[in-house]
């Protein structure tokens, strides 16, 4: 069967971000849009809005036309967002870069997405620099290297702002342009340039708003990177639209974290399931004013039902709302309404407007089940991608001929039409027969007070077996053995779940945006 959103249905938002976004700034143009959560230095929604189109004309001026594929490289800084907005109305599509690349990534990243322009900072450009200069080497050349800071050799966002050219007027399709081009690997395989267009991007701010929305002035605390789906929308698009303030942090520290919500009197924190696990469970959180905090919203990874009460419990919230989504729906699907006074436990909220869903068989059948059942999630709405690109065949693989987008997610939705999500399916453990949920086990180990972080994986013995293993933080001072983790876990499992290995780490690797690197934990028993 499919199941719909239970909001009024959306007509697609056919506008270029730059104007879905901004095109009320004059509405509150003294209103800060950004402020920096270390120097305290903003940026008002006049001076945003001006200070983009300037951007724009000094980008046209140095050569950047419509269709053009622009790399921002960068990490988060009220600069991002002038960049950014500078970009698309100049007509580009902007490939946005993790901070955290090595230049051999960078270098492909830009030969695949066929960038020809680099957006840095200072910091950065030893690494852009010798990607453009591998990339030269091979006959394709980047015209130059903008950065957003005072740099010796390069224009600067200063010096494009000083442009006196006239302002940029492409003609943007909004249903066929790209505008974003992030990099995601999707349900499987090496990360691909997911094609976002002006109104599937558009769109998806106007379906989440049907469930939730900031109001003007509201304080948003932005540390999930901007380069991210998550963070480019929840936290720039999403409250600039709304006429919110961002105040924003260059990265994830929880020291700096707390004071800024302390100082700068944050109301509303998006977060991914790490910063959730330090919320709940670090001392530190216990040295700073927290009150102002009325809601924090966790997405990017699933988030464990104890972990995220525990967390509200510290903060004197009532929840911890989530969301669900990926890069290859713009990215929401799913959102908790802030308010909600009576959600589910571990639900991810429900579907936004003019999203329908399908809830397929496991089995390889493609039956459709119902509510209640566990299956792979599969979406259609105006927010799902045009395609991976250049890769035909990985498309048609991930959007079916009808439209669907498969997730391999696995999940279900409850009578109430709430939607929870189990796991992913390349994730599953098979182990001799039965399947064994990496998240399930994850949540346990999580409640134990002797663990501050874990993981599971499968690993395949020489038997040819796939085994539970559990890969494991000690919280500080602890001496926790392996076995007492084993035995934690199979007192609370049927027998085929149980743990089979234990190893600890120092830390779990995770993304920028909070996800588990599973394929490293799987490169250390290679």
């Amino acid at each position: 069967m499919v199941f719909r959103s239970d909001c009024p249905d959306i007509e697609p938002l056919d506008l270029p971000i730059h104007d879905a976004v901004l095109a009320t700034a004059e509405r509150h143009p003294d209103v800060p849009a950004l402020i920096d959560g270390i120097t305290g230095q903003s940026v008002s929604y006049a001076r945003l809005a001006a200070d983009s189109r300037r951007i724009a004309a000094g980008l046209a001026e140095a050569g950047v036309r419509k269709g053009d594929v622009v790399a921002l490289y960068s990490p988060n800084s009220i600069a991002f967002p002038l960049a950014f907005y500078g970009l698309t109305r100049a007509g580009a599509t902007v490939t946005t870069v993790s901070s955290l690349v090595t230049a051999k990534e960078l270098t492909g990243q830009l030969r695949d997405s066929r960038a020809r322009w680099i957006v840095t900072v200072a910091a950065f450009l030893p690494t852009a620099v010798e990607a453009a200069e591998t990339l030269a080497a091979e006959g394709s050349t980047i015209r130059e290297i903008f950065t957003c800071d005072p740099a010796e050799g390069h224009r600067s966002l200063a010096d494009l702002l000083a442009s006196t050219a006239p302002e940029p007027q492409p003609r943007i399709d909004p249903g066929t342009d790209i505008a974003v081009l992030p990099y995601s690997s999707g349900t499987t395989g090496l990360p691909k340039g997911v094609m976002l267009s002006h109104r599937s991007i558009a769109s998806n701010l106007f379906q989440a708003e049907s469930l939730h929305r900031t109001a003007v002035g509201e304080r948003i605390l932005a540390i999930l990177p901007f380069f991210h789906i998550y963070g480019l929308t929840a936290l720039l698009n999403h409250p600039l639209r709304s006429g919110s303030t961002v105040v924003v942090l260059p990265r994830f520290d929880l020291e700096q974290f707390l004071r800024t919500i302390q100082d700068q009197r944050i109301e509303g924190v998006f977060a991914a399931p790490p910063v959730i696990l330090a919320l709940a469970k670090h001392p530190l959180v216990d040295q700073y004013d927290l009150s102002s905090v009325r809601y924090i919203l966790s997405a990017a990874a699933p988030l464990d039902a104890e972990l995220s009460a525990a967390c509200a419990r510290r903060l004197g919230l009532p929840r911890v709302h989530q969301g669900y989504g990926m890069t290859e729906l713009s990215p929401v699907a799913a959102v908790m309404t802030i308010g909600d006074p009576n959600p589910p436990s571990g639900t991810v909220g429900r579907l936004v407007a003019s999203t329908e869903l399908r809830v397929a068989a496991l089995d390889g059948s493609g039956r459709d089940l119902g509510v209640g059942e566990q299956g792979e999630l599969l979406f259609r709405g105006p927010q799902v991608m045009q395609g991976y690109f250049a890769r035909p065949s990985e498309t048609d693989a991930m959007i079916d001929e009808d439209g669907w987008l498969h997730t391999g997610d696995i999940g279900y939705l409850d009578e109430r039409g709430y939607l929870f999500v189990v796991d992913r399916v390349k994730e599953l453990i098979k182990y001799k027969g039965y399947q064994v949920a990496p998240a399930e086990l994850e949540a346990l180990l999580l409640a134990h007070p002797q663990i501050a972080d874990a993981a599971v994986i499968g690993v395949t013995g020489e038997d040819g077996t796939e085994r539970p293993t559990a890969y494991v933080v000690r919280v500080p001072g602890s001496a926790l053995t392996g076995q007492q983790v084993i035995d934690h876990v199979a007192g609370q499992v049927a027998p085929y779940k149980k743990v089979r290995a234990v190893e600890f780490l120092d830390a779990i690797p995770k993304s920028a945006a909070g996800k588990i690197l599973r394929r490293e934990l799987r490169d250390r028993v290679r």
